[in-house]
């Protein structure tokens, strides 16, 4: 399938789909609810973020052990990687329920979703899921609907973390936790992913995130208190701007940037230049950063907690959800 037919495919979506997670929640005629991983208690707590009822514990949804990283596709569904046994389980919102558990696997890390859906016979197509897979060295694509695999894309390292454009056109994977190069993948064929070219950052890097403009992608560092940010074109940085403790995440709200240091216990708030707008003091342990509703969510591994954080980057709710959690995601229920 070239690009065109998915384009053309793509309109024909519905509205919601084509919008941030953020915004889409509160169109979407259901409640707005985390899932958060609960990495040694072996389930994803579901927390309710609807008005007034921010951090209400609505269900324990039993997993495999070691659910490590979690992400949401088009809010229905959420990829679950569970890193020490090889496999994903595939969450579905409405239901609250574990609806595949998917094999073939040695190292699963993170995922990125494809934005624009692949078309398929079915009414309305399905949602195509990348994998990383450290130990294979390999970019796997996954039918989240029916839980299968489609395709695995070698990649020169250890496949981590991982971004897609909005435009669905290109995927970035920084090779390692503190890693040498960052690989760069075309998507014209959706499921059959092809690596174009790597970028040597000027630290080791960790996280790879696309910004709120498209044109631009994020990347933090895994040694040091920088990240660089690149032209999706570009081989060398456009910007190098100061950060926090590594390894920093990274998520886009709209045009800025919430910028995550764990070790630091803060998420900083970014202009698209750059600049520091505003920094809160978020538990120790927060690394991972996602969207919510209506700002952005931050699980802390060290304390189990769940903040949730303004679009202004103030902290409005701090919720304790499990001994640890190490990831969490947007969805609707």
């Amino acid at each position: 399938m070239n690009r065109r037919e998915l384009l053309a495919a793509a309109a024909a979506a519905p509205l919601a789909l084509a919008l941030p997670e953020s915004a889409a929640a509160g169109g979407a005629g259901g409640t707005p609810t985390a899932f958060v991983t609960a990495d040694t208690e072996s389930h994803v707590v579901a927390l309710d973020l609807s008005s007034g009822m921010a951090g209400r514990r609505v269900r324990r949804i039993r997993t495999l052990p070691g659910p490590r990283s979690i992400e949401s596709a088009f809010m229905t569904w959420a990829v679950v990687a569970h890193t020490a046994s090889g496999r994903l389980s595939i969450l579905h919102a409405p239901t609250l329920s574990v609806r595949h558990v998917v094999g073939g696997f040695r190292e699963p890390r993170y995922t990125a979703v494809q934005p624009i859906w692949y078309p398929t016979p079915d009414p309305g197509g399905r949602p195509i899921a990348y994998v990383t897979d450290s130990a294979r060295r390999e970019v796997v694509t996954v039918d989240v609907v029916r839980g299968a695999i489609l395709w695995r894309t070698g990649v020169p390292g250890p496949a981590r973390h991982v971004t897609a454009s909005p435009d669905g056109a290109s995927l970035w994977t920084a090779l390692g936790t503190k890693a040498e190069k960052v690989a760069v993948l075309d998507l014209g064929d959706p499921l059959r992913p092809r690596l174009v070219r790597t970028i040597t950052p000027p630290f080791l890097a960790h996280d790879v995130v696309f910004s709120g403009d498209r044109e631009h992608v994020w990347v933090t560092s895994g040694d040091s208190r920088r990240l660089a940010v690149y032209e999706r074109q570009g081989q060398k940085p456009v910007a190098v701007i100061d950060a926090g403790a590594p390894p920093q995440h990274v998520v886009f709200h709209g045009s800025r940037a919430f910028v995550a240091s764990g070790d630091d216990g803060t998420v900083g708030l970014h202009r698209p230049d750059g600049a520091l707008l505003h920094e809160a003091r978020v538990p120790v342990g927060s690394y991972n950063v996602t969207l919510g509703w209506p700002g952005v969510l931050t699980p802390s591994l060290d304390r189990g907690t769940l903040a949730l954080l303004d679009p202004a980057g103030r902290v409005r709710h701090v919720s304790r959800v499990a001994r640890a959690a190490h990831d969490a995601c947007l969805v609707v229920t």
